[in-house]
């Protein structure tokens, strides 16, 4: 730009006028490009979705094996909760192409609310639809709360290796009254409640509240025997060991009772049910019932910690 040239400073500011407005175009047409790239990847993303369910759907109406997983803890907030396993139950026995249900099981235990309200869905499940079996079928390890769900099925499955029983209830908690008075800690605790300081960890154990304690974990052990009995009946051996908390090989739980036959899941659909492809009927949570789970776990989760409660582990 001339300075000596006539209308020098009104060329200039035409000049970054015009500037202004390319930039802007440019900004634009990137927004759209951007706009319209998202747009297609979530185009992509809608066709596949609904092309794997057309899939899906497709091989639902083909006579097969129903499959649900029971993996990890049982416990509320997991993904072998009560709800999960039951969504999936009640999806594979409504399924009128399914012959049979599968529920595989690889799990140590956990809580016995929530392997109670499986145990009595599957049973409840089985009154409905008594012309379709329910196999349970083990993986590595069906311990306590797992085998507590597994005893409901019409026969139960195993690895020679698997890992099975522990009919037994425990609650865990540590004593720390020594520790804090070698430390020089003074505990103060205020409770309204005679026993609201139940097993507290920093005061010093109380007979009658440990009796109590025994006594839940024995009712509710109870309770486990209860099941076990109804689901495996005559096929028990006359053995007190068998509810001692103990477990045992797969092979040696068939021996027991425990168990009925060696086989896979594979197996099980292509020997047992007639119908070797399996459909997996597992609940799984879409990323938006994960995101509110997680939001509203993570505090109870934490509050979980301070609190001794009884598992069947």
């Amino acid at each position: 730009m001339d300075p000596s040239k006539p209308d020098w400073e009104r060329q200039a500011i035409i000049d970054l006028a015009a500037s202004g407005l390319k930039e802007q175009r440019r900004a634009r047409r990137w927004g759209i490009f951007f706009k319209l790239l998202g747009f297609a990847y979530l185009f992509v993303v809608l066709i596949s979705f609904v092309g794997f369910n057309q899939v899906e759907f497709d091989a639902v109406n083909e006579r097969h094996t129903a499959l649900v997983d029971l993996v990890g803890v049982i416990a509320e907030g997991e993904t072998s909760s009560a709800d999960n396993v039951v969504a999936g139950l009640r999806d594979a026995f409504e399924s009128e192409a399914a012959a049979a249900v599968i529920l595989r099981i690889n799990s140590p235990g956990g809580s016995p609310v929530q392997s109670a309200y499986i145990n009595d869905e599957i049973n409840r499940l089985r009154s409905i639809y008594p012309s379709k079996p329910i196999y349970a079928v083990i993986a590595d390890v069906c311990a306590s709360g797992g085998f507590y769900v597994a005893v409901a099925a019409d026969k139960i499955y195993v690895n020679e290796s698997s890992i099975v029983g522990s009919i037994g209830v425990r609650m865990d908690g540590f004593g720390f009254v020594d520790a804090i008075e070698k430390l020089g800690i003074e505990r103060r605790l205020l409770t309204a409640g005679e026993h609201k300081a139940l097993l507290d960890p920093f005061s010093a154990e109380n007979t009658f509240e440990k009796a109590h304690v025994q006594n839940l974990l024995d009712e509710v052990h109870d309770k486990f025997i209860t099941a076990v009995k109804h689901g495996r009946g005559d096929k028990l051996v006359d053995d007190p060991a068998l509810f001692s908390g103990l477990f045992w090989t797969g092979e040696r739980a068939i021996t027991l009772g425990l168990a009925d036959e060696l086989g896979s899941a594979g197996y099980v659909a292509r020997e047992v049910v007639d119908a070797e492809k399996i459909i997996d009927y597992t609940h799984k949570q879409d990323f938006f019932e994960r995101f509110a789970g997680n939001l509203g776990s993570a505090m109870v989760n934490q509050l979980k910690l301070l609190v001794n409660r009884p598992y069947l582990q």
